[in-house]
C-alpha cells in the first residue's frame, strides 16, 4: 500500500556540493517581478547618479562646493548602484550567494563603506546649507572649494576604513562562533554583527540624521523668518528677495532628500538593532525588504534633483541630446574599469 502523501522537495543552493545551503524558492511570476523592480532600481541608481556626476564635473557654470559635494554623493550612490545592488539582487531572488566568500565578505564592506559614505554626504551638505542661509554674506569665504574637498575627504576615508577594519578583521562576529558556525553553509554570504558592532552601526546612522534634522528644523525657522522681513520690506530689496528664493528652495530641496534617506534607511537600522537582542529570529524576507529599502535611497536622489533642479533638467537635455553624451559613456566606461 503506498502513501498519497509526498514530501516536499528540499532545492538547494548547490545540488551535488556536502553542506550546501538550502534555497528557498520563488514562483516564476514573483522572480519576474522581483528581478524588474530591483534591476530598474539598480539602473536608476547608475545611470541617474552618473548624470548627476556628468552635469557637475562637465559643465563649469556648475562648478561650485555644493555642487561638488552633491557629484560626490552622486560617485557613492553609484557605487552602490554597480557594486551592491546587482549581486544582491541575485542574492535574494535566488535566495543564494553563488559568487564566493572572499567576494562575499568585498561585497559587504562595499556596502557598509558606499551607504554610510552617503550618509556622511548628506550631513555636510546639510552643513553647507546651514551656513549659506544663517550667514549668506560671508558663506563663500566659509564654505570654499577646500573645505568642500576636505568633507568630501572625510566622508570617504573614514567609512572606507571603518568597513575595513570590521569585516576584514573578522571582529564583526566576536562571540558569535557558535552561530557563525550553524549559519555557515556552502552558497551563504550572511554577515553576522555582534551586539556591541550592531550599536555602533546604529550610532553611526543616529547621530548623522539627528545632526540633519536639527540643522535642517534650524533651516527651515531661519528662513521662515526671511520670508517675513522680505515681505515687508519687498519694495526695496529686490534682488536680496530673489536670492532668498533661491536659498529657499535649495533649502526645500534638502529636506526632501533628508527625508527620503530617513524613510528609506530607519527600517533597516531599527530591524538589525531589534535583531541582534532578539537573537536574530527576523524572518529573511522582512530583512531583504529593509535591506532593499535602504538600497533604493541611492536611486532616489537623482530622481529628486531632476524635480527640484533646473539645471539638473537642462543638464540632462544638454546630455541625452548628443552634445556631451560621449563624456557621458567615457564616465560610465572608466568608471565600470576602475571598479572590476
Amino acid at each position: 500500500m503506498t502513501s498519497n502523501f509526498s514530501q516536499p522537495v528540499v532545492q538547494l543552493c548547490y545540488e551535488d556540493v556536502n553542506g550546501s545551503c538550502i534555497k528557498t524558492p520563488y514562483s516564476p511570476g514573483s522572480r519576474v517581478i522581483l528581478y524588474t523592480a530591483f534591476s530598474f532600481g539598480s539602473l536608476l541608481a547608475v545611470f541617474g547618479n552618473l548624470l548627476v556626476m556628468t552635469s557637475v564635473l562637465h559643465f563649469k557654470q556648475l562648478h561650485s562646493p555644493t555642487n561638488f559635494l552633491i557629484a560626490s554623493l552622486a560617485c557613492a550612490d553609484f557605487l552602490v548602484g554597480v557594486t551592491v545592488m546587482p549581486f544582491g539582487m541575485v542574492r535574494t531572488v535566488e535566495s543564494c550567494w553563488y559568487f564566493g566568500a572572499k567576494f562575499g565578505t568585498l561585497h559587504s564592506c562595499c556596502d557598509v563603506a558606499f551607504c554610510y559614505s552617503s550618509v556622511l554626504h548628506l550631513c555636510f551638505i546639510c552643513f553647507d546649507r546651514y551656513i549659506a542661509v544663517t550667514d549668506p554674506l560671508v558663506y563663500p569665504t566659509k564654505f570654499t572649494v577646500s573645505v568642500s574637498g576636505i568633507c568630501i575627504s572625510v566622508s570617504w576615508i573614514l567609512p572606507l576604513t571603518y568597513s575595513v577594519a570590521v569585516f576584514y578583521t573578522g571582529v564583526n562576529d566576536d562571540g558569535l562562533e557558535e552561530l557563525v558556525s550553524a549559519l555557515n553553509c556552502v552558497g551563504g554570504c550572511q554577515i553576522v554583527l555582534s551586539q556591541g558592532w550592531v550599536l555602533i552601526d546604529f550610532l553611526l546612522f543616529f547621530i548623522p540624521t539627528l545632526v540633519m534634522i536639527i540643522l535642517y528644523s534650524k533651516i527651515f525657522l531661519i528662513a521662515k523668518q526671511q520670508a517675513i522681513k522680505i515681505e515687508t520690506t519687498s519694495s526695496k530689496v529686490e534682488s536680496s528677495s530673489e536670492s532668498y528664493k533661491i536659498r529657499r528652495k535649495a533649502a526645500k530641496t534638502l529636506g526632501v532628500t533628508v527625508l527620503a534617506f530617513v524613510i528609506s534607511w530607519l527600517p533597516y537600522t531599527v530591524d538589525i538593532l531589534i535583531d541582534a537582542f532578539m537573537g536574530f529570529l527576523t524572518p529573511a524576507y522582512i530583512y531583504e525588504i529593509c535591506c532593499w529599502s535602504a538600497y533604493h535611497n541611492s536611486a532616489m536622489n537623482p530622481l529628486i534633483y531632476a524635480l527640484f533642479y533646473p539645471w539638473f533638467r537642462k543638464a540632462i537635455k544638454l546630455i541625452l541630446s548628443g552634445d556631451v553624451f560621449f563624456v557621458f559613456f567615457l564616465f560610465f566606461f572608466f568608471f565600470t574599469i576602475f571598479i572590476f
